[in-house]
């Protein structure tokens, strides 16, 4: 009985916990809200108080309170692509998980893949360990992306109130998940069904670079 109550208790304090993130007229910051967008400049998207294309690792760090994971990722195909891990990152109330991708140069990346000290395999390529000069290089470069992944799950009513409607959706062919694509703001909400979403953002001039793979693999799905 005992042990039922904890659960109990614990689920409705997450429950309150997430109604006051998503619920309107609770006082929360708005620069920790995922669909407080801004733009400071023509083709500039902020989100959670960080500028895509100008906004480094190290000021990710100081917004996030926490100490970020690097990494350098290999895709199947041969790309390179250098992030930044946060664990838990708490916005509104909520801990989170966030990824940030840094504009490394192509002529750089090779030779930080190179001076890996160690790799491993994932389930989408491999995973190298940066070498610590490295780590200083990809933490002063600037993010050109960032993924925003909330604990609980979002429902598409709640979707199109936050984020209003988007201006296309694209339904993966393979994963029967489903994208809510908002070009103007550079970002693509992913929604599978019972999984978690996982959000995307990226300056809006680079958002052909998510698009593009979607058309080429999924289906459009009507408004």
């Amino acid at each position: 009985m005992i042990r039922k109550l904890y659960w109990g208790v614990a689920i409705l304090s997450f429950l309150i916990l997430a109604s006051s993130f998503f619920m309107p007229g609770k006082p929360v910051e708005k620069t920790d809200l995922p669909w407080h967008i801004e733009h400071p400049a023509a083709g500039k998207v902020r989100i959670f108080g960080l500028t895509l294309g100008q906004a480094t690792t190290n000021e990710a760090e100081r917004r996030f309170r926490e100490e970020a994971k690097p990494s350098l990722f290999k895709a199947p195909g041969g790309q390179l692509v250098a992030e930044m891990f946060f664990e838990q990152v708490t916005l509104a109330g909520l801990k989170s998980k966030i990824v940030v991708s840094i504009a490394v140069p192509d002529a750089e990346l090779q030779g930080m893949y190179e001076r890996g000290l160690r790799m491993s395999g994932t389930g989408s390529g491999k995973k190298i360990t940066l070498a610590p000069e490295d780590v200083a290089r990809v933490r002063a470069l600037p993010i050109s992306g960032l993924t925003y992944m909330p604990p609980i799950r979002l429902e598409e009513e709640v979707i199109g109130k936050r984020f209003g409607q988007p201006a296309k959706r694209i339904r993966e062919k393979k994963s029967g998940a489903i994208h809510w694509l908002y070009p103007q703001h550079g970002l693509d909400i992913t929604l599978g069904g019972a999984e978690k979403p996982v959000l995307q953002y990226v300056s809006p001039g680079d958002f052909d670079k998510l698009l593009q793979p979607l058309l080429a693999d999924g289906e459009a799905v009507s408004q």
